[in-house]
């Protein structure tokens, strides 16, 4: 399946590669999260804005009985959105393995975004632990996709260890800094084969676009549009924002310099 960008006219075919995961192919590179939204319905607004197809449901925060009106999953429709469990405040290795087979067991795919965090302050991955998990769920035929530091050793050895995707965060979660270390980003995406998703961190749209401007895959975002004044608009917002940001990368920019250089050719000009 080709990657088709959110702009209008017949130039949207065709100027992507395939974004995939895991083997399965997706058209938006925006992937969104379901928390700390006012109300549902709100939250439905804004994942219908964001023209996000993956949407990520914390296993371990939200009722998972569907038939609850006031649950998260009653309004998310299974058919039009691809249902992303995440393993969201589980401290330990543990923790996250348990959650993950609860998700799948209540009727969530073999996907799942995996969290071990290690410090209830800062909301940093405990990476350790987070390999551990990695390479068991692997083996249980889950495609992980790790929330992680933006360490590149992290990342190869989490790549040995049979993921899916690799999360590197921009900044720490919900600080909405934005991202804090393109060079470490961009070597990242350059030494690995699997798909590299920005997570956390992105506060407003420039973010996005300077992100995916990285050559990243995607990126994923959740208090950038629930904690938003109007997160409706924020969405639409992010959704063009990711668009410039990717076309941006593949156009590729211009050379930087320390010198002026005319816009207008100096050969030629009238006397």
């Amino acid at each position: 399946m080709a990657t088709l960008l959110n702009i209008p006219g017949s130039a949207s075919a065709a100027l992507d590669t395939p974004f995939v995961i895991g083997g399965r192919g997706f058209r938006s590179r925006l992937l969104v999260g379901t928390g700390k939204y006012a109300s549902n319905e709100t939250m439905v607004q804004a994942i219908e804005a964001s023209g996000a197809e993956i949407v990520t449901v914390a296993v371990r925060r939200v009722n998972l009985d569907r038939t609850r009106e006031e649950g998260i999953l009653y309004h998310l429709d299974p058919t039009r959105y691809f249902l992303l469990a995440n393993t969201a405040g589980c401290y330990t290795t543990e923790d996250a393995i348990r959650y993950a087979r609860l998700g799948r067991a209540a009727g969530f795919n073999e996907y799942i975004k995996l969290e071990v965090i290690g410090d209830k302050e800062t909301l940093l991955p405990d990476t350790a632990g987070l390999i551990d998990a990695t390479r068991t769920l692997s083996a249980e035929g889950f495609r992980v996709m790790a929330y992680t530091n933006d360490d590149l050793i992290t990342a190869l050895r989490l790549e040995d260890a049979g993921v899916s995707a690799v999360m590197p965060l921009a900044s720490p979660i919900g600080s909405g800094l934005g991202l804090l270390n393109p060079y470490s980003i961009r070597t990242i995406k350059h030494r690995l084969t699997v798909p590299v998703i920005v997570d956390a961190g992105v506060g407003t749209a420039s973010d996005a676009c300077v992100t995916m401007e990285q050559g990243v895959d995607g990126v994923l975002m959740n208090t950038a549009l629930a904690a938003a004044t109007d997160p409706v608009r924020m969405a639409w917002a992010m959704r063009a924002a990711m668009d410039a940001g990717r076309l941006a990368y593949l156009a590729g920019r211009m050379p930087r310099r320390e010198v002026a250089v005319p816009s207008s050719p100096t050969e030629g000009l009238l006397e």
